[in-house]
């Protein structure tokens, strides 16, 4: 398959890259600083450019056949839209091109995930430093949903630097759930794996232990 990975210079985005490449597809990278992502392999390409320039999506997309939008930033109280924005150039890139299929890593605390971190994390650290980031990641999975394309929203519960198991849950009925770990590795297994599957299509499954 061929992939593209916006957001692989670290942590999710950088275990995709390398676990796709281990599986055989090509892969293309769009980073802003390709230097971050210093891998060399005959089957990927890295492509210099920002989610929000909507020229530079508009080339990386091309001839894709999978996108993945693993992008992130630090925690912050200021205003928060690079996830929309840079998620409807997506959009509008696959949009009536080549039918292709869009995973987008969201997190704990999006859409119908919210209160399922547990009470620390809901009540003090979500709302005193996320909280303009997860509004803007509402606003992703809202584009995400209303899109035309084949889609499936990644939520990991609260991540670590932990190593690949291939075992862990991905919960789409959240009622009594209370989000747990999840290491990087295992995201972006699940990601390799429903790029093969489809199996959560059109849903927002919550990663965990």
């Amino acid at each position: 398959m061929k992939l593209l990975v916006i957001g692989a210079t670290r942590g999710i985005g950088r275990n995709l890259v390398e676990q796709a490449l281990d599986e055989g597809h090509s892969v293309r990278a769009l980073v802003r600083d390709p230097g971050r992502l210093p891998l060399s392999h005959d089957r990927l390409q890295v492509v210099k450019g920002d989610i929000r320039d909507k020229e530079a999506v508009r080339r990386a997309v091309a001839e894709q056949q999978a996108v993945c939008i693993s992008i992130g930033i630090n925690p912050t109280r200021k205003s928060v839209r690079v996830f929309s924005e840079g998620t409807a150039n997506v959009i509008d890139a696959m949009t009536g091109s080549a039918p292709g299929f869009l995973i987008c890593v969201s997190g704990i605390g999006a859409g119908d995930s919210k209160h399922h971190g547990g009470f620390f994390y809901d009540k003090i650290f979500n709302p005193l430093l996320l909280k303009s980031i997860y509004a803007d990641k509402d606003r992703q999975e809202a584009l995400v949903r209303a899109s035309t394309l084949e889609w499936v929203i990644v939520r990991p519960g609260f991540l670590t630097n932990g190593p690949l198991t291939g075992t862990y849950r991905a919960l789409t009925k959240l009622e009594d759930i209370k989000a747990g770990k999840i290491s990087r590795a295992d995201v972006a297994h699940f990601i390799i794996t429903e790029l093969k599957s489809k199996r959560y299509r059109s849903k927002t499954p919550l990663l965990m232990y």
